[in-house]
């Protein structure tokens, strides 16, 4: 068992990590993380002093208050590509976790629609996209029971993990403890495995993400074409399979709609989701497979 949440932790399972015993003895779980935040960033129409300019083609600057360009960069995550991300998963028959922004799911029933009927998972990601550290724990706490209501409400069931924009507070994993109901939270960049923390004397699952295999990179200038995208994804892949005959892991692929929806960044997505469906002993999977899997096989000990 881990220590509790906020300590930290240099070790964790060593150089002897667990077997997952994933379903069909397979190699690797990969799970493709699509965050929806479009619609739930930082704006003027929203009261916000300035709009967000995060992880947009953006640059432009010189100016504060409403930024036009950067909001309709964020209207084409959510008005094209989405459907492009969707259509390419889809048509492969592979299934994905929707890191949601309530707000941003409100704001487009379609996709609400399209979300159910394709059965993928969605993991919150906030009321809105905004940062968790500098809310208050009652601001906090407010903002996590606002989310998980307005998921249920409009996708017929509550969201299964948490997941802050960047990284939580040092609050945030006690108050989704206390608010119930969760399997699992991704606020955690430090393995490959799921784990166990203490939260409150009860054990507490996490699934850690990841911000390297992730297009973000896009913006931050590590990538420049489709071709970077697939072949990171490619050696990271092959890497964690290679692995994976003695030693199983999980690889978690990060997905922004306004990102890598875009046609040039998604033939690389297209090239890598062709590369996985070749190879044997993958299991794609929703990220709630994952937890469930993990707290059947591996529970916690008390």
């Amino acid at each position: 068992m881990r220590p509790d949440c906020l300590q930290r932790d240099f070790v964790g399972y060593g150089p002897n990590p667990p077997d997952p015993k994933w379903p069909g003895g397979a190699r690797l779980a990969l799970n493709f993380c699509i965050n929806y935040e479009e619609g739930g960033e930082p704006s003027v129409p929203d009261g916000d002093d300035a709009s967000e300019t995060g992880l947009t083609e953006g640059g432009g600057g010189g100016f504060s208050g409403r930024d036009l360009a950067a909001e309709s960069m964020f209207e084409y995550g959510s008005r094209v590509g989405f459907w492009r991300v969707m259509r390419l998963l889809r048509e492969r028959g592979l299934p994905a976790t929707i890191f949601g922004c309530a707000l941003a799911l409100e704001r487009n029933g379609l996709a609400c629609q399209a979300i159910r009927e394709a059965a993928w998972d969605v993991c919150a990601h906030g009321y809105r996209w905004e940062r968790h550290q500098n809310l208050s724990e009652s601001q906090e706490r407010e903002r996590i029971r606002r989310t998980v209501a307005s998921i249920q409400a409009l996708l017929g069931e509550r969201p299964h993990g948490w997941y802050c924009r960047y990284g939580p507070s040092v609050n945030t994993r006690r108050l989704v403890a206390e608010e119930g109901g969760f399997l699992y939270d991704s606020d955690s960049y430090n393995d490959e495995l799921p784990y166990y923390v203490q939260v409150g004397g009860r054990p507490h699952l996490v699934l850690p993400y990841g911000l390297a295999n992730n297009d973000a990179k896009f913006i931050r200038g590590a990538m420049a074409t489709g071709t970077d995208l697939f072949e990171y994804l490619r050696d990271a892949f092959d890497m964690l399979y290679r692995e994976g005959a003695t030693q199983p892991r999980m690889m978690s692929v990060g997905l922004h709609l306004r990102l890598v929806g875009q046609p040039g960044r998604a033939a690389g997505l297209e090239r890598f989701l062709d590369y996985v469906a070749r190879q044997a002993g993958v299991w794609v999977c929703r990220r709630v497979d994952i937890a469930r899997h993990w707290l059947a096989v591996h529970p916690p000990s008390e």
